[in-house]
């Protein structure tokens, strides 16, 4: 029994770790890399989620943690993992910059439970976790706030200009017109308008209030949380 013990706390010769180190640092890694699934999960923004994604994080956390521990402070191993690297393409496209920093997150968390770093493992996980998390609590960065793109078509023969205009303002505590299309016979106009609806004003209100005007038809509301081109 002393035997195993000393087995499994010893540093191998060719490793530079003992076996409970590598269970440690991979297991360390996988929580990480777990918490920062969640953490992905619930300040993911879009319509450009994906679970592989996820399951990608978890897995390179536990991948580059193994990969730390078989470099070790070998220089002929790293330059070997390097090598080995280049011929490796890779030809996802990442569409979201923010999954670019993930990426990052989990490479580093890897990097430090690899290393035996288990304090910073720790500390940086629940740090950057918490920044990432009240970051999209509060929505920083964001130019729109509970705004809408409204786009509707104006008759300008049967329409009244004034009856929409009215009614824009009676429901929107903001209002920008941001764009105007004209029709190839001059008779319609497409107009598409920024606003931001007034304390206890529904979207349903604004766009029954913009149907019953001769001349309007065409009506769409879109919610606009989330920056956007236009």
């Amino acid at each position: 029994m002393s035997e195993l013990g000393q087995w499994f706390t010893q540093s191998t010769e060719e490793l530079g770790y003992s076996p409970l180190s590598v269970i440690i640092n991979l297991v360390l890694a996988l929580c990480a890399g777990l918490i920062i699934g969640v953490i992905y999960k619930k300040t993911h923004k879009g319509l450009s989620y994906s679970q592989s994604f996820v399951i990608t994080l978890v897995l390179m956390c536990i991948t580059v943690s193994a990969v730390m521990m078989v470099i070790g402070s070998n220089l002929a191993r790293a330059f070997a993992l390097v090598g080995a690297l280049t011929i490796v393409r890779f030809r996802t496209v990442v569409k979201d910059t923010k999954d670019t920093a993930f990426i990052f997150f989990a490479l580093t968390q890897g990097i430090a439970s690899g290393t035996g770093n288990y304090v910073l493992t720790v500390f940086s996980t629940f740090f950057i976790g918490t920044v990432a998390l009240v970051l999209a609590k509060t929505n920083f960065g964001s130019m729109h706030r509970s705004e809408f793109i409204l786009r509707f078509r104006f008759n300008r023969e049967s329409g009244d200009e004034q009856a929409y205009i009215d009614i824009i303002l009676e429901k929107a505590s903001k209002s920008t017109i941001i764009h105007i299309e004209p029709s190839g016979d001059g008779v319609y106009l497409t107009l598409t308008y920024d606003l931001s609806l007034k304390s206890g004003i529904s979207s349903q209100d604004i766009v029954t209030g913009l149907n019953s005007i001769p001349g309007i038809d065409n009506v769409n509301l879109v919610t606009a949380t989330n920056d956007i081109d236009y």
